[in-house]
């Protein structure tokens, strides 16, 4: 175990000076970080980042729009905080797919990230292509995509539909960001293990492996916003969040081996339940290793690796995608009432549960329109980040050195003038309807929600296509309520999630389309 040195002692003293006067004794002024944030001497802007981290959104929408969209970030000395921050597409573009050979996680992405392992979240260069091109095969499976989508339309209707109706009946308040968290981290779990959990039922049971992701998500937040020297103290310590860290891979490590052992011997025993033998797990541990020199399905580490992953790409970001999606529909009634008349047009009235046939979905434009415009503004993934190998310019004019932190801001991006027009910071889904009112793209490197270039999210269309099935099940047949008075706000995180939940009122329509 490494003994602390002076330097990281004298740092320890600012932090407890820090703490108490900026976060037990704020400042006076509401605006200790503003667009022009204070350097100070020794902490750099750290103070004020600390101060105004409960609204770390909102600010990184003032100062990059002020800073002409990439900003240059001062940590404390010698601490390595220091990150340039980019919104700029042709940044973005540069660095996401023109130049992309230059720029990767890196080592210290992958330490913050430890939880995540050499999974497809964190690996880079040659271990990178092989899992990309691994998960590119598996994903363009029929088998696995017909499963996937059978999968959710079985919890559809046996899962939320019940649910549904019992709060309609019951006149219950329901917080809808758990509902959708709890449906996804279930279908998501049949997808990868071929394995019920079932936490999405009346009971809504606490389950160990998705707060464990929490706890990781939390932990992983806090990396980014503490000097590390602080972090790894109070992970040696065994102390906060690191203790939490470190409990969660405990449990990801007994969990996934759990599941990897008994999915072994199903494969060995020839057993068949169902259609397990598309699911993710089983698709991996039969890959063809000869073609990917790189990859050991026969290690347990590994199978954790990429279950953990794609448990948490899966759940989070599709649930924080529709959660977000029906407040901004109950705060943009008009829109409702156009998707609710292109679905009556264009939909028969059992099309939400049938969601393997995704052409009636296809048909409609509005409501992918909206869904693209509530993801702009919302994006479940609010930042990313990367690291040149050599030096480099960016096309802003920016040099950044090797190793250097280059983080994009998705949700500052979403809301920047100079991108969108000043309408950006509207809903306002009519921007992403085309001449011939198709459905208008936008370059990925503009909307980055899915990523860019070679990294792009391989499951795009699986998961918008998920989205759209649940959101028109729920439209067909449900009116949504939301509780007036709620505040209404994102929780700082790797994941946009709102910091209070969605409290609902859930009513049963007395026929589709009502």
């Amino acid at each position: 175990m490494a003994s602390l040195g002076l330097l990281e002692v004298f740092f320890f003293f600012c932090f407890l000076i820090l703490y108490y006067f900026l976060i037990k004794k704020p400042l006076g002024s509401k605006k200790a970080f503003h667009s022009n944030p204070t350097n100070w001497p020794v902490l750099g802007m750290l103070p004020g980042a600390l101060v105004s981290l409960h609204r770390l959104y909102d600010l990184s929408v003032e100062v990059l729009e002020n800073a002409n969209l990439t900003f240059q970030f001062k940590g404390p000395w010698l601490s390595g905080m220091d990150i340039l921050i980019t919104v700029d597409p042709e940044n973005i573009n540069y660095i996401l797919s023109s130049n992309f050979s230059n720029f990767i996680k890196g080592p210290e992405y992958q330490e913050v990230f430890e939880a995540f392992g050499d999974g497809i979240v964190n690996s880079d260069l040659e271990l990178w292509r092989n899992l990309r091109k691994a998960s590119h095969v598996i994903f363009g499976d029929q088998g696995f995509q017909n499963f996937t989508t059978s999968t959710t339309r079985s919890k559809l209707k046996d899962a939320l539909v019940p649910l549904f109706n019992h709060f309609a009946k019951e006149e219950t308040v329901v917080d809808l960001q758990d509902v959708f968290q709890r449906f996804m981290f279930d279908t998501t779990f049949i997808s990868v293990t071929g394995s019920e959990m079932k936490s999405l039922s009346l009971e809504m049971p606490e389950v160990e492996f998705a707060n464990a992701i929490d706890d990781v998500g939390d932990a992983i937040l806090y990396r980014h916003i503490m000097p590390r020297f602080l972090w790894k103290l109070q992970k040696w310590i065994g102390v906060g969040r690191e203790k939490k860290m470190t409990e969660a891979n405990a449990t990801f490590d007994r969990v996934c081996a759990t599941y990897a052992s008994a999915k072994r011997d199903e494969i060995k025993k020839g057993v068949t339940n169902g259609k397990s033998g598309e699911d993710l797990l089983s698709l991996f541990i039969n890959l063809d290793t000869t073609k990917y020199e790189l990859l050991n399905p026969s290690d347990d580490k590994f199978l954790k690796d990429f279950t953990v992953g794609f448990m948490a790409a899966g759940r989070d970001s599709t649930a924080s995608g529709l959660t977000w999606f029906f407040w901004n529909l109950s705060e943009n009634p008009k829109v409702l009432t156009k998707i609710l008349q292109e679905m009556k047009t264009n939909l028969p009235p059992t099309t939400g549960s049938n969601v393997q046939d995704t052409s009636h979905l296809n048909k409609l434009v509005y409501l992918h329109c909206a869904l693209s415009e509530s993801l702009r503004l919302f994006p479940p993934i609010p930042f990313e980040r990367k690291s040149p190998i050599k030096p480099d310019v960016l096309p802003s004019g920016h040099k950044v050195k090797p190793a250097a932190n280059i983080m994009f801001f998705i949700y500052a991006m979403g809301r920047m003038k100079t991108i969108w027009g000043e309408d950006a910071m509207e809903f306002k889904p009519e921007r992403w309807i085309s001449e011939t009112g198709g459905f208008k793209h936008q370059p990925s490197y503009k909307f980055l929600t899915f990523n860019a270039g070679p990294r792009t999210c391989l499951g795009k269309n699986l998961a918008i296509n998920l989205m759209k099935a649940v959101i028109v099940e729920i439209l067909q047949n449900y009116e949504i309520k939301v509780i007036d008075g709620q505040k209404i706000e994102p929780k700082p995180g790797l994941v946009l999630y709102m910091k209070h939940g969605l409290k609902v009122k859930i009513t049963k329509k007395r026929s589709s389309l009502e």
